[in-house]
């Protein structure tokens, strides 16, 4: 059991080893440490999810709080998927940060918060996973902050001040379950058996804040604001991995509070179950709104972040299995496809300089392999089969038709479809205006950029898994099946 430690230990260990030695200033010996770190983290992750069984528990904070590790179906979804992505966008990096400063303090807390990631999905119980919820705001906002411009801090302000002010909402609710409830550690289908009526409101009222609280960190409205302010501000590689999987970990944290604490049966059909579906669709709407009428680059896929976590969302809040499913596979589609719509973003600034998307007229006469990716990745987005997007939003519009909540089982599916063109508008014509920028167009001036192998190999991986996955989502469905056996 001494082994669950390992995942946590290991990338931690190696960036503390990064910040402290300044031998790792120069650039090969960093990137050589940093990939073979990144390997060994992420086999060391994969290797003990699977192979860890039964519970370890550190040491104790009361009679009936402990912090503990231990792996289920979970924890492996969730830490194959961040470990793939976490060294795939790591390598691309290599190249990416040539152009940045601060280099060695970027890739030391880079590495730590994978580590302080597979503690959240490693969490044995809500006491644990609040803990090292903490971490990851704190280790990651470096990350965000990484330019010390006043842009950068300011964004790094706000989202500290949002992150921490979500989890104290959670907090307070974690506070309340262990207060009043007899508490175990995570039990598909919940812990939480009979409460007493009166106990019960106060139970839901405390349960709301916590999913407004840990829906902060993916994006839900109203503490959504730090999303756009945060991704435009840090690097490439560190935008990616927000959106992508720093985002999910108010996700994860959701389904182990509802459906492995909580219990789905316990807000089902009432008013937390309609309000969170509410938030969830109006965050849709909103985030694809913005989106379309942003004009900064790196903005637009932020805004695009806000409105697509929450497609995961709104299936979580159906609480049945359908809609549990396809926000499952959208957590791993939109992974895929936002980090390479960032790494397309990075490459483009890096390679050009341009940072608008009313300047990217002709860009694929410039860089014609980083259009192509980013063409998979919006086709596959907006949910055009056979790309993955349309799997997964077809799964929760599925799941939306069959619950039992009323005008919500047309409203939702409406609303996503509504976001689908909106996502199309505002991602479309980036590929339309690249390829074909007009007979008005200055050729001449469109000198092929030689974009590095560092850079372009990432990006082809991602573009292809973010169609494979749609032609072939069985092995993902066959991970999802594990999860849901007993929740539903």
């Amino acid at each position: 059991m001494a082994l669950l430690i390992l995942p946590i230990l290991v990338p931690v260990a190696a960036g503390v080893i990064m910040l402290a030695c300044k031998g790792f200033e120069n650039r090969k010996t960093r990137n050589i440490f940093t990939g073979i770190c990144l390997f060994i983290s992420a086999a060391v992750t994969i290797g003990t999810v699977f192979a860890a069984d039964g519970t370890l528990t550190l040491f104790r904070l009361t009679e009936n709080a402990s912090f503990a590790l231990r792996s289920d179906a979970l924890t492996r979804f969730f830490a194959v998927l961040m470990s793939i992505m976490w060294t795939l966008v790591g390598f691309y990096a290599f190249d990416y940060m040539k152009h940045e400063e601060h280099e060695r303090r970027f890739f030391g807390f880079y590495l730590i918060v994978m580590g302080v990631l597979s503690g959240i999905y490693m969490s044995a119980n809500l006491i644990t996973l609040y803990l090292f919820y903490e971490m990851m705001t704190l280790t990651s906002l470096p990350l965000v902050l990484h330019s010390l411009t006043p842009e950068a801090i300011s964004a790094g302000k706000k989202y500290l001040f949002y992150s921490v002010g979500g989890a104290f909402l959670s907090l307070v609710a974690i506070f309340y379950i262990y207060t009043n409830c007899d508490v175990s550690d995570f039990v598909p289908g919940g812990f939480i058996g009979n409460v007493a009526e009166g106990d019960k409101g106060m139970l839901l009222v405390f349960v709301f804040l916590a999913i407004i609280g840990f829906g902060c960190k993916a994006g839900l409205f109203p503490l959504q604001d730090w999303l756009p302010t945060a991704h435009p501000v840090a690097p490439s590689p560190a935008s990616a991995v927000l959106s992508g999987l720093i985002t999910k970990s108010g996700v994860f944290v959701i389904i182990r509070l509802i459906f492995f604490s909580i219990g789905p049966d316990f807000i089902r059909e009432t008013w937390v179950q309609y309000t969170w579906m509410v938030l969830a669709l109006l965050t849709v709407f909103l985030g694809s709104m913005m989106a379309y009428t942003e004009k900064v680059m790196k903005k637009r896929f932020a805004y695009s972040t806000v409105s697509q976590v929450s497609y995961v969302l709104f299936g979580l809040s159906l609480l049945n299995e359908t809609g549990f499913n396809g926000a499952l596979l959208h957590v791993v589609f939109h992974s895929v496809i936002k980090d390479g719509l960032f790494l397309v973003a990075g490459a483009i600034i890096v390679y050009t300089g341009i940072k608008n998307v009313d300047q990217l007229r002709g860009i694929a006469k410039r860089m014609p392999t980083v259009i192509w990716c980013f063409t998979f990745f919006a086709l596959a987005l907006v949910g055009i089969p056979p790309a993955s997007g349309f799997v997964s939003k077809w799964y929760l519009c599925l799941g939306a038709l069959e619950g039992d909540i009323g005008a919500f089982r047309f409203v939702g599916p409406a609303v996503l479809l509504i976001s689908a063109l909106l996502t199309a508008g505002y991602l479309l014509p980036i590929t339309i205006n690249g390829f074909f920028p007009g007979n008005d167009f200055d050729y001449s001036s469109c000198k092929k950029c030689k974009v590095s192998p560092l850079m372009i190999v990432p990006l082809v991986i991602l573009a292809v898994a973010a169609v494979g996955f749609g032609l072939f989502p069985d092995f993902i469905m066959n991970g999802i099946s594990d999860i849901t056996a007993g929740l539903f």
